[in-house]
């Protein structure tokens, strides 16, 4: 089914987001968190421990089986490794966002400097390092780095989660601009509106 036909009904109440770093992910989950009326689960929040430390994987996966309960929530993050068998599973719909290198790492860049400049603290933890976006030679370091050298390997792994997902009946949409995300926003706020109790 086209984008452009899709009823917002019928990405169901149970609702993953994946992609690359800076293609939107949380700024979508929220948005259709907010208008189905569900929670909202950002992965990395989930994840990072002060000083950019990451979890044990039991105490990672230990959070995701914890928040990801209920007939409606709306969770934005990878970490495939985990999520393939723990919460996938019990997704309605999975929402990739397969955008263009370049569009990702202009965002990545201009929202790196953003943080940087602005102080923010992200997930009430650490702050952003501007700087090591600009060691190209380190992908470990350096999201710019990290996109571009596994911006082909990532979409053939996800190509293949979708394709395995889908023969096993799970529901995937592959969006591949900004306009079709706005489509799809389009067309959920249409059908919110059909769905509203009429007064009496």
């Amino acid at each position: 089914m086209a984008v452009r036909d899709l009823p917002g009904s019928t990405i169901g109440r149970r609702i993953i987001v994946v992609g690359p770093s800076c293609s939107g992910k949380t700024t979508l989950g929220a948005e259709i968190a907010r208008r189905i009326g569900g929670p909202f689960i950002e992965l990395d929040a989930l994840f990072w421990k002060p000083g950019w430390t990451a979890p044990p994987d039991e105490e990672f996966r230990a959070r995701l089986i914890e928040t990801h309960t209920g007939d409606t929530w709306v969770s934005a993050g990878n970490y495939l490794r985990h999520t393939r068998h723990l919460t996938w599973p019990l997704a309605d719909t999975i929402i990739w966002l397969d955008f263009p290198l370049h569009l990702t790492t202009r965002r990545v860049f201009a929202r790196s400097w953003h943080r940087w400049r602005s102080k923010e603290l992200l997930w009430g933890t650490n702050h952003e390092r501007f700087w090591d976006q600009l060691m190209l030679w380190s992908p470990s370091n350096s999201l710019i780095a990290y996109n571009v050298s596994r911006h082909r390997r990532n979409r053939q792994v996800f190509r293949r989660a979708m394709e395995e997902g889908r023969a096993a009946g799970k529901r995937f949409l592959r969006l591949e601009s900004p306009f079709a995300v706005e489509r799809l926003l389009e067309n959920l706020a249409a059908d919110v509106e059909r769905t509203k109790p009429t007064a009496p």
